[in-house]
Parts: C-alpha cells; structure tokens; sequence
C-alpha cells in the first residue's frame, strides 16, 4: 500500500502523538528578528549564524523555529552552517515555515499548482538538509477548493515523509476568521498531517475556539505575543487563556515565541518575559 493511502487508512486521533525531547521545550521563531536580521555579522544587527549561540547563552532556550524569509540563502553551504551553529550550541532546529509568496497549491489551473508544489518540494529538500522535524506551507488568503487542497498535502506529505519531514498547517491567511478551519482540513488529508497553532493569527471571535479545535492535533505552536507592559501584561487577548487552552487539550511542546519589537535589546528582555511566563505556567501545571 502506498503511504499516502496507508496514511488515509489510518483514524485521526483527537490528542497529537507527542514529541519527547521537546516537550515543556520553549524556543523562538526567526521571524521575530525580520527587522533586526542582517547576512553578515555587523554592530546593531543580527546574523542568523550567531542566533544559537545567543538562544542558549542570552535566553536560556534551545528550539528554533525557521522561517523561509530569514533565510540568506537556501544552498547547501549556507543550510549545513546554519545547521551545525544550531549543533554547536545545542539547540535544535524544528520547523521550516514555507513562506514563499504567491504560491497556491489548490488552485484549479493545474499548471499554478504544479508550480506551488515543485517550489514546496525543493524547499523540503533544504528543509532536510538543516535537519528540521517539519516544514508548513503557507496558506493562501481565499478559501480553497478543499479538494485540491487535501490533494496537494498529500503530495508533500509523501515527498516530505521520504526525507524524514512531517508536513505542518497553521492558522493563517483564510483560516484565521474559522475556528473550525484546522480540523476540517486534516479531517480532508489525513493523520500524515499535523497542526501548529499560532496564538496571534485568529480574529478575536475565533481564537479561543479554535485554539480548543486545533491544539488536539498539535506538535507545535507560535506562541505569539503583541505588545506587551512593562510588567508582562498584554491587552491584546488573553495569553494565559491560550496557554491553557494547549495544556488541557495535552499539549506539552515546543512553545516557540513569536514576537516583535523595534528595539532588538527589549526584544530579547521581553522573550525572556515570555520564557518566563510560560515556565511558571508549565510548572502550575505540572506534570
């Protein structure tokens, strides 16, 4: 049996298989740094290349959650050094978000879906090569033909599957207004497909429902956060509330933080606030 249909045959389960060596794990997405990033090293800016060693040395945490754009290059040179930053300082790199504009893999014209996919797969084939646990494509901002869409996973599922990669989705473009969103496309696809909840990425009607919804099938999450008080309060919403709307579904890790900030020295204070926070949380809340 092919593994897409071995996948398919498979029933969805309502809590995500864990992963071990991450869980109660906290990291960052280079996302976050997309004002302060620089390709070389230079006062005032930050190289990628030195970002493991700061995780561990400044913030104490040790995922790194990588995003397509933050990316100097996708060679295999740049990818292997970048990788072995990651080893040398003991963290690890788990996700590669797919960020690439103005792909849509479940369009009708099959020749724009070939091509969204063919740029998905050699992106994965970098994504192997920095040793990433995922990768997640970025989804579009219309509603899709659900289909196509499930089609298209599948594909990269497969693809991904044979270099050791899992496939991730999150909320994002016209999934962020539909709490039912996340589950109704994995329902579509299969269990080869996982769920990384971004805390941020919901209008305020749907966030709290669809974090309930989509933290079951969870192996991640971008714990995002918008601006923050000088004594960690957040007006946006309720982080908190988000944080144990994970923990009760069962999710346990990599909490990977996804915040902005103009100044790269508060930036990193409030990641240690964020850290923090989260720690207090997950040790309330032990085991």
């Amino acid at each position: 049996m092919k593994r897409r249909r071995f996948l398919q045959a498979l029933p969805l389960t309502l809590t995500a298989a864990p992963v071990p060596a991450l869980q109660r794990e906290l990291g960052i997405t280079t996302g976050s740094f997309m004002r302060h990033l620089s390709e070389t090293a230079q006062p005032g800016k930050l190289h990628l290349l030195d970002l493991p060693r700061i995780m561990r040395d400044e913030l104490g945490m040790h995922v790194i959650d990588l995003m397509t754009a933050t990316l100097v290059s996708l060679e295999p040179k740049y990818l292997e050094q970048l990788r072995q930053a990651a080893t040398d300082a003991g963290c690890v790199l788990t996700n590669l978000k797919m960020n690439q504009k103005g792909l849509d893999m479940a369009n009708a014209d099959e020749a724009v879906r070939r091509q969204a996919l063919d740029t998905y797969r050699k992106t994965i084939d970098a994504a192997a090569l920095l040793g990433v646990r995922w990768v997640r494509p970025l989804p579009g901002p219309k509603p899709p033909d659900l289909k196509l869409l499930a089609q298209s996973y599948r594909d990269l599922i497969d693809y991904a599957g044979e270099k050791g990669t899992g496939v991730l989705i999150e909320n994002f473009g016209w999934m962020q207004g539909d709490a039912n969103a996340i589950p109704q496309v994995i329902q579509a696809v299969g269990s080869g497909l996982k769920a990384q909840p971004d805390t941020g990425n919901w209008t305020d009607a749907a966030r709290y429902d669809g974090l309930a919804k989509a933290f079951p099938f969870a192996v991640s999450c971008d714990f995002k956060a918008r601006d923050l008080a000088a004594d960690g309060t957040h007006a946006a919403y309720d982080l908190k509330r988000c944080f144990d709307i994970g923990w009760q579904a069962g999710f346990r890790g990599p909490w990977c933080f996804e915040h902005f900030h103009n100044d790269m020295a508060q930036l990193f204070r409030e990641m240690g606030m964020l850290r923090d926070m989260l720690r207090l949380w997950m040790k309330q809340g032990a085991p």
